[in-house]
């Protein structure tokens, strides 16, 4: 098919699949983050308004150059949103319909505000504060900020002490998804795994597997033998669910440069066949990897490639990873074929940085159905 039949029929296939969307369960965790979105000033012109510094490339050029001597720089925060891996998914993923339970650190004892509109459409069980986020945001990209002091506080312990291990149990043994994300951040999370495996999750394959996803989330800043057990551990959730594990470009090499695997080629011939060798290295369901321009999933059946709709000027960056993850995620949710899986992806990531807003169903299919012009 050409690109235009395959996006039409992927909009026939949502189209057909729409009425399952609603029945369809998800628990998310665990990570919470308070986001500023900001953009970098270059001039003010006049009171309130301002040119910003269009590129990193640009703004590394003016630290550079200030280096032996002194700069200052002014930050513009153009919107505060709720942030973290799992929120953003959480959210795209009850703008499609999904009903969703959330378990992070989105506030404690009470909900940070920031949060408040995602509980009227998510079930939220909040054990630990959010961290915070200044989002540095580019045409060429974004630069994230942390200040991550709480998240230590996303640990096993307080899990079970403000969840309650018969009411995770449930979740993550009845939900039709499970999404565990941000793992690079959450310092905990490798013990977190351990003791789902070990505590809560059955001892016998189910008959019918539900799907789990993956997001490391960016794990350079981790060492390798970090990785490696993360990665052996993803697998072991093979046992009790379908696996898909979700990676960007940058996670792609990083992925690749552990396993042993030369990444040094960065042409979408060799994404897509550095994205088969992780496959091959793994016991997974899926691999799915998302380049800013285009998509690749790989599964038994070989792999698949689809070109996105690239956007020069985004609305927003921040959570647009996590919106083509959450669009893939419903795809293979409703069963649909690998192409038609990163389309929906795609065209959630690409709906929501035109917008700033996650698209519901109705909006994917109209957005499949009128690809924006490059």
């Amino acid at each position: 098919m050409t690109p235009e039949e395959l996006r039409s029929h992927a909009a026939a296939r949502l189209s057909a699949a729409r009425s399952q969307v609603p029945k369809l369960t998800a628990t998310i965790g665990f990570d919470g983050f308070v986001d500023e979105i900001i953009r970098v000033v270059d001039k003010s012109e006049a009171l309130n308004k301002f040119t910003f510094v269009p590129t990193m490339a640009r703004l590394s050029e003016r630290i550079a150059g200030a280096a032996g001597k002194s700069t200052n720089i002014q930050l513009l925060v153009q919107l505060t949103k709720l942030g973290g891996n799992g929120p953003n998914m959480a959210n795209a993923l009850a703008s499609m319909g999904l009903k969703i339970t959330y378990i992070g650190n989105l506030g404690y004892p009470r909900l940070h505000p920031v949060f408040e509109p995602m509980a009227k459409r998510a079930r939220i069980i909040s054990f630990a504060d959010p961290g915070h986020t200044d989002a540095l945001e580019f045409e060429d990209g974004k630069i994230m900020l942390g200040k991550h002091e709480t998240l230590g506080d996303v640990n096993w312990a307080n899990i079970v002490k403000r969840v309650g291990l018969p009411t995770l149990k449930k979740l993550l043994t009845t939900s039709s998804f499970v999404g565990y994300v941000n793992w690079t951040m959450l310092p905990c999370m490798s013990e977190i795994w351990k003791q789902i495996l070990s505590k809560v999750l059955p001892k016998t394959e189910p008959k019918h597997k539900p799907v789990v996803f993956f997001d490391l989330a960016d794990p350079e800043k981790r060492t390798a033998g970090d990785i490696r057990e993360a990665l052996d551990l993803i697998q072991r959730f093979g046992r009790f669910y379908r696996v898909i594990l979700g990676l960007n470009q940058k996670e792609a090499h990083e992925i690749g440069k552990v396993l042993g695997i030369n990444t040094a080629d960065e042409s979408k011939d060799s994404i897509r066949q550095l994205a088969e060798k992780i496959f091959a290295a793994l016991k997974l369901e899926k691999l799915v990897v998302h380049p800013t321009a285009y998509a690749i999933a790989v599964d038994a059946g070989g792999s698949a490639l689809v070109d996105g709709p690239f956007c020069e000027k985004p609305r927003i960056t921040t959570g647009a990873g996590d919106h083509f993850n959450a669009g893939f995620c419903l795809g293979n949710l409703l069963g649909l074929d690998k192409e038609t899986a990163l389309l929906i992806g795609v065209s959630t990531s690409g709906f929501y940085v035109r917008t700033g807003k996650s698209p519901g169903v109705g909006d994917l299919i109209k957005f499949l159905k009128s690809w924006p012009p490059k």
